[in-house]
């Protein structure tokens, strides 16, 4: 709910300030979700800073905290290690959260010399692979999570998320997270488990947090595929924006099965309704 809702690249959507502080003087909880895995919490909190918005971590769920959160909620033991495939917003957390991890952007500069009877090691004390949007994804770091995967008895295969593109620039589309976890999934023929949207972990997490029901949440992004369907899939009202990646055409499309209940140009529209409700 944060790039295409709150801003686009580096700039913020008009209205947004004003709209945030409409809502919080109406006593709502604001919580803002991302599947972008590249940042902490602690790093969002800074991005917001810089952009003139006061926003606490409490209120910022990454999916670098839910990869996190969820190896916390299971217990996962602290003398196995996790292999990250990734960038410092995963490494940041995971270090918060007290769990050993390898691999990250460190590993983006390795390179294997594939020669006869070469054969990779890896370390046995790795439980999980952590799989998120990575900017110096490469060969060595699929053939080394996919031996973690294969033959670590019991290693978990964790997606920050799976989105289809990113947005990197304003100026296009570009290849997001999802390439990276299908690169796994092919190599393994495993599916990973999905701690970011549309996967309902951290909407429950939330709920339990904060203690509120589901019903009570409207969930506002500008994404069918993750934030609509993430809303659905926890039993949410959903706002679908279309300041961002989805236009009116792609909503309205036949080939479209996810609808939102309600739908509107940009977030700061809630604006204009407190107006008319004047």
């Amino acid at each position: 709910m944060i790039n295409g809702v709150i801003w686009k690249g580096d700039k913020l959507i008009d209205g947004v300030p004003e709209t945030l502080d409409m809502l919080r003087s109406k006593g709502k909880r604001l919580v803002f979700v991302t599947n972008n895995s590249t940042k902490s919490r602690k790093q969002y909190g800074k991005k917001f800073e810089t952009l003139g918005l006061t926003v606490t971590e409490e209120e910022i769920f990454a999916s670098s905290f839910a990869a996190a959160a969820y190896l916390k909620s299971i217990d996962f033991p602290k003398d196995k290690k996790v292999y990250v495939v990734g960038e410092d917003g995963i490494l940041k957390e995971l270090e918060l959260a007290g769990f050993q991890y390898l691999g990250g952007p460190e590993d983006g500069g390795k390179k294997i010399e594939l020669k006869p009877g070469f054969l990779m090691e890896h370390d046995k004390d790795v439980g999980a692979v952590v799989v998120g949007f990575d900017r110096y994804f490469n060969y060595y770091k699929v053939q080394y999570g996919t031996l973690c995967i294969r033959e670590n008895p019991g290693c978990l295969f964790i997606a920050t998320n799976r989105d289809a593109v990113t947005h990197l620039t304003d100026a296009q589309e570009w290849a997001g997270g999802g390439s990276m976890v299908g690169a796994f999934v092919g190599s393994t023929q495993r599916e990973p488990l999905v701690v970011g949207k549309p996967s309902t972990f951290m909407m429950d997490y939330l709920a339990n947090k904060f203690g509120i029901q589901k019903s009570q949440i409207c969930m506002v992004g500008d994404r069918l595929d993750t934030d609509i369907l993430f809303g659905q899939n926890g039993g949410c009202k959903t706002l679908l924006v279309l300041s961002g990646v989805t236009s009116l055409s792609m909503l309205q499309s036949p080939n479209n099965s996810i609808q939102p209940d309600f739908y509107t140009n940009k977030i700061s529209d809630f604006l204009s309704l407190k107006a008319a409700a004047v």
